[in-house]
């Protein structure tokens, strides 16, 4: 599909698998970007063909099971021609009125990354409430300065091949881990969050995550963070999400705790039926990570154990005792 519209000088990043109800609305929003890259797993759906037809670059990944995931391998590998890139999942969407502070603050750029806010809708509604909004992410920012950061999550099976709820961090020097960090603005237009999914592919989609989530817990719980965000409570959202983590990760009955958060103190009941839906929804996630983190424990460190594995861990405990 061709079009007359003026091209800002960004690269997008679209991490993509079997995303053919999402990717027409996903890559209509996205006309206005110079180059588009669609880094496919080998989708089984119209992905490929749809992408193509809008004149995106698809590019294939095999992921080994561990580091780099798909968003990390496309920075480090693709031939961007911007210095700039924009990353952008098949669901979300860029409005116009984003694409213009975008070309404008690339042009002038005071940082060397910045924050997208996100309005996220669930069930055709905007969840404007219950901690959903604000919802800000480090996606535009020069891609020789951004990767996504490493929680120590590699080689645990089911969680997918794409970096999710991983944060970018920025460094004038990536190869060296005592670089500092460096600090990114934030743009005033909203990016669009709308997944054309189903509940069914929502709650298949958290059942993968929450085995990156309980390794997550895990991992902070026994101190095993490596190359992640710094934590603090006056930094970026970011920063105070990983700093109010390592909180709520010690504390009981987290799945209520979630529900009452949301749907109560941070009025998600505001946002109808469709809030108490999606509060109900996040208390079974947290349910589901408790669990599994429950079952890393329990095998020594290992999600989904092969019963080989078992049998190594009851000895090892028998010993021990």
């Amino acid at each position: 599909m061709t079009s007359t519209i003026k091209k800002v000088p960004v690269s997008v990043l679209i991490p993509a698998k079997n995303e053919e109800r999402n990717l027409p609305a996903c890559l209509a929003s996205l006309e206005c970007a110079d180059e588009v890259f669609l880094v496919d797993s080998h989708s089984s759906d119209r992905t490929v063909e749809i992408a193509e037809a809008w004149g995106a670059k698809v590019k294939q990944f095999d992921f080994n099971g561990y580091w780099p995931k798909k968003k990390n391998w496309s920075l480090q590998t693709l031939p961007f021609r911007n210095e700039w890139v924009l990353i952008v999942d098949c669901d979300e969407r860029i409005p116009p009125e984003l694409w213009q502070e975008i070309a404008e603050v690339i042009q002038n750029p005071q940082y060397e990354g910045y924050y997208l806010n996100r309005k996220v809708y669930f069930l055709g509604r905007w969840i404007r409430h219950g901690g959903k909004y604000p919802d800000f992410n480090l996606r535009l920012f020069k891609h020789c300065k951004g990767r996504y950061e490493n929680l120590g999550t590699e080689g645990v099976r089911n969680t997918g091949d794409n970096e999710v709820h991983e944060h970018v961090i920025l460094k004038d020097n990536l190869e060296d881990k005592n670089s500092p960090q460096l600090t990114a603005g934030h743009l005033k237009a909203d990016m669009i969050h709308e997944d054309f999914r189903d509940i069914y592919e929502w709650i298949e989609r958290h059942n993968r995550y929450s085995n990156w989530e309980a390794r997550v817990y895990y991992n902070l719980l026994e101190g095993k963070e490596d190359d992640s965000i710094e934590a603090s409570l006056f930094g970026s959202q970011a920063q105070r999400k990983r700093f109010l983590k390592r909180i709520w990760v010690r504390l009981p009955f987290k799945p209520t705790l979630r529900f009452i958060l949301f749907y109560i103190i941070q009025l998600g009941f505001l946002d109808g039926i469709q809030g108490y839906i999606y509060a109900r929804l996040l208390s079974q996630y947290e349910y589901q990570i408790g669990v599994k983190l429950y079952e890393i424990r329990k095998f020594g460190g290992q999600l989904n154990p092969h019963p080989q594995d078992v049998e190594t861990s009851k000895s090892l405990a028998q010993t021990d005792s």
